[in-house]
């Protein structure tokens, strides 16, 4: 409470006044002769608009009570009497009454009234009615209340009760008692009342079991035990609002609910014995309300609280929780608990004692139609926050994106989250769109008002004020200003997910439908590999995809240098962007048994326990990516056990109990198991040596991909391989594949030498060149990559170096008849066959920007 400068005032009085007479102590007649004797102060007339006087009243308390025997004044500061210390007591509950933030003079007039009759009896004395004396300090209040809008009439003369006590004398500070459960509590059925807590949806089955328990004469504390999010503090918060609005049992009629703040509860007790003597004092006023039920969101807060810095562990083992046991045990008192199923294993169980007083109530996650009940009956509250309309289609995308794509939290929180964030997104876009528009206007009407300056100057200074005032207080008014569909959501999801949602639009669908070819341009020669993976992205991308099991889970087989590796970095270029997106795993790190823990961290007592596993905290992460498990076949046999339950559920569990989901992830595997039957030469033609091979002769494919299907089988389980969407089976590269190979690393290099200004044209000659020295039917296109550095990138680096090229120029490469590679400068169109340029830049947008770099460095 804060008391006012001229009630401390008033109080200082009462002490002098009563030194002055001689009392011993401070009681209620003295403080109301400090109350007139500050009144008058600056009055010509009575106390509050009578006739009483200071002299006068003085002069009747010296008649009314007697002084104490010898009539010595007392020395030092003047104690209360009981009688004061109760209209302090009072005074606050006056001021509350009120809906007051303080206690001034007339608060204290008011208690005297009511506590001690003969205060009455004096005013009576003194030819006045005690009546009219409170109707003059209630209309004085109301009178500062007006003027000050409910503030204290003397601001910033303020301080608070244990400082207006301290002014008054420490004995007075005895007297300001206030209510624990009020400073540390909320009242839920206020809230209820006022209508600032949303009702229960759904939930009749928990609420009952709640009602049940409560009704019990003994042990009737009901705990709520569910995950995070499924709504126990909600059920607790609907248990209030059902005793106001009258739908619940007689006993619970004239009950209240009221909210523990442990946080508060624990705040600033830093001396040993304060919490304890907090706590003690709040077991008094529940025990002596039997209308009373306390509500403790995280009640396992209560175990080990009080113990803190008291030798840990207990300090004896007196905590809030065992202090608690022995009302909580009689019946004295009710206490609805809510808390998660970790916890309450954590904390409550390891004290049986108290678990046994308290009876569970287990509140599990809603389906997805009752997650969707909860928000369609919270619609109308959101929708009045937010300004906005929810429609039917904006709800149902909440409960199903919510339930697919944010697999780390429970319904119906994470739905309900989702559309709070949609109408609050849709809800500034308004207001951003609607102050364009204004200034649209505005500009308009500058410019038709060109030649009235006077009318100008008052439009503008009124959208000037129109502006400050939505900028204060960032209210559209009551109309609804946007409506939020599918697509709102959609986007708040994708937003936090980092998952494109948004709906297929013609264009994406396109984009899809021609997927491979977007592929075919990076991966050369593998047509069945890209067509398996673009066959299992369109399933996950339109939704017809299994929703338990990963978007899609292959192992590409093939000699080493086939494109196993650049497909799948082709496929998160598409995807994201970027060739980096993905979680990559080398498996040959995993070859010892202990390094398998890596994937999902270190077990408890190890180094590195709580940090995560490589493979699982990455995909918790980033949920929607593609995981390539580079050369599975060198990993630790235990690792395909922990690969098992990814590939068929689409989860996993890391050392610290967290489950991660892989269901929006792309799996990967490369192996070389089978690559030597690939490789195999001689009379059988196992080797793909026929150019024109068609999908209906192809009987050296067949027999090939049966061979490594063979390898496979004996390599890896059957239950390994049972769960893999399929077994991609790559070609080996001929001549021609690895031509079209280097013309796109060549693309590649011309694009790194047009951004230093250098255009790089190949002829014919020395693409044969290159062709004679990197093409390697075993090794694949990665010879090619070789020979492209030695021949062409080391010759280029060696001339930038020498200067031998300046911006804008042309460098021809050409090879002579002994194969032996020549770059010079050349003119724009000396025979080239084979121009490098990049897919999206054309050769003239390549001279374009060389021309412009020419003219930079100029």
């Amino acid at each position: 409470e804060r008391y006012t400068e001229r009630a401390i005032k008033c109080i200082m009085n009462a002490q002098t006044q009563a030194k002055d007479l001689g009392y011993t102590e401070v009681g209620t007649a003295q403080l109301l002769l400090g109350l007139i004797a500050e009144g008058v102060k600056d009055s010509s007339g009575g106390y509050l608009g009578t006739t009483i006087k200071l002299p006068a009243a003085v002069a009747q308390v010296k008649k009314a009570r007697s002084a104490p025997r010898g009539g010595m004044r007392p020395t030092s500061e003047v104690p209360f009497s009981i009688g004061a210390k109760r209209a302090f007591e009072e005074a606050v509950k006056e001021s509350q009454r009120l809906s007051h933030q303080y206690i001034s003079a007339e608060h204290i007039l008011l208690a005297l009234l009511e506590v001690d009759e003969g205060v009455s009896d004096m005013i009576r004395a003194l030819g006045e009615d005690p009546m009219k004396l409170r109707e003059g300090a209630l209309a004085q209040l109301q009178t500062e209340l007006s003027a000050e809008k409910g503030t204290p009439p003397d601001k910033g003369a303020n301080v608070s009760a244990a400082k207006a006590a301290g002014k008054a004398g420490k004995a007075g500070q005895k007297g300001e008692q206030e209510s624990m459960l009020e400073e540390f509590g909320t009242d839920l059925t206020e809230l209820a009342r006022k209508g600032k807590i949303d009702p229960v949806i759904g939930r009749d089955k928990e609420v009952a079991r709640c009602v049940e328990i409560l009704a019990r004469r003994r042990k009737n504390n009901p705990i709520l035990l569910g995950e995070p999010g499924v709504g126990k503090t909600a059920i607790g918060a609907g248990l209030a609002v059902r005793i106001v609005s009258g739908k619940c049992p007689d006993f619970l009629v004239d009950k209240r609910i009221v909210s523990l703040d442990m946080g508060l509860l624990m705040a600033g007790a830093k001396e040993r014995g304060e919490l304890e003597n907090r706590v003690t004092k709040l077991l008094e006023e529940v025990v002596g309300d039997d209308d009373l039920i306390l509500m403790i969101d995280e009640i396992h807060t209560l175990v080990g609280a009080g113990a803190i810095g008291r030798g840990g562990g207990g300090g004896g083992g007196m905590d809030i929780s065992n202090m608690m046991k022995p009302a909580l045990s009689r019946g004295q008192m009710q206490c609805v608990g809510a808390t998660t199923l970790d916890e309450h294993r954590k904390y409550i169980e390891q004290d049986a004692a108290l678990a046994r007083r308290f009876q569970p109530v287990f509140v599990n996650e809603p389906s997805p139609d009752e997650a969707l009940e909860i928000l369609q009956g919270l619609r109308k509250y959101y929708e009045e926050h937010h300004k906005v309309s929810f429609d039917d289609e904006a709800l149902k995308a909440a409960v199903e994106l919510s339930s697919r794509y944010i697999p780390d939290r429970f319904l119906p929180d994470k739905a309900i989250d989702l559309m709070d964030e949609a109408g609050s997104r849709a809800r500034i876009e308004a207001f951003k769109e609607k102050k364009a528009a204004k200034k649209a206007a505005v500009a308009k009407s500058q410019t038709d008002l060109t030649d009235s300056s006077a009318v100008w100057s008052e439009l503008n200074a009124e959208c000037k004020r129109r502006e400050a005032a939505a900028a204060s207080s960032q209210k559209l008014g009551d109309e609804v200003v946007a409506q939020v569909g599918a697509a709102e959501i959609e986007a708040v999801a994708a937003a936090w997910t980092k998952i494109p949602l948004e709906q297929l639009t013609e264009d994406e669908g396109a984009r899809l439908l021609t997927l491979e070819d977007d592929l075919t341009g990076r991966v050369i020669g593998q047509e069945e590999a890209v067509h398996a993976v673009a066959r299992s992205l369109r399933r996950g991308r339109t939704g017809l995809a299994s929703p338990d099991r990963p978007q899609g889970v292959f192992l590409f087989a093939g000699p080493t240098g086939v494109g196993k590796t650049e497909l799948t970095k082709a496929l998160c270029n598409h995807m994201f962007g970027t060739d980096n997106h993905m979680v990559r795993l080398d498996m040959s790190e995993y070859m010892e048994r202990h390094t398998v823990a890596k994937l999902i961290g270190a077990p408890p007592g190890y180094a590195g326990y709580g940090d995560g596993g490589t493979l699982t905290e990455a995909v918790r992460r980033n949920p929607y990516t593609v995981v390539l498990l580079d050369e599975v076949e060198k990993a630790h046999p235990d690792v395909f056990n922990i690969l098992l339950q990814v590939f068929e559920d689409g989860r996993l569990t890391d050392s610290t109990g967290r489950v991660v989901d892989f269901k929006n992830t792309l799996l990967i595997m490369t192996s070389n198991v089978g690559a030597q039957a690939i490789m195999k030469d001689g009379a059988g033609g196992l080797g793909f040596e026929v150019p024109d091979e068609t999908e209906e002769d192809g009987g050296v494919f067949k027999r090939m991909r049966s061979m490594v299907l063979d390898a496979l089988k004996e390599y890896f389980r059957p239950e390994l391989l049972n769960r893999i969407d399929e077994v991609v089976v790559f070609k080996k590269l001929t001549r021609d594949n690895v031509r079209m190979v280097a013309t796109y690393m060549l693309n590649d290099l011309g694009q790194r030498l047009a951004a230093k200004g250098v255009v790089v044209r190949v002829t014919e000659r020395a693409m044969d060149s290159l062709l004679n020295q990197g093409y390697d039917q075993a090794m694949g296109a990665r010879p090619m990559r070789r020979a492209i550095m030695s021949m062409i990138e080391d010759p280029m680096c060696e001339a930038l170096l020498l200067g031998e090229f300046e911006v804008g120029d042309t460098a021809l490469v050409d090879a002579g008849e002994d194969g032996a590679m020549r770059i010079t400068v050349c003119g724009a169109n000396d025979g080239a066959q084979h121009p490098c340029y990049t897919p999206e830049k054309s050769l003239e947008e390549i001279q374009r920007l060389v021309a412009e770099l020419s003219d930079v460095t100029a």
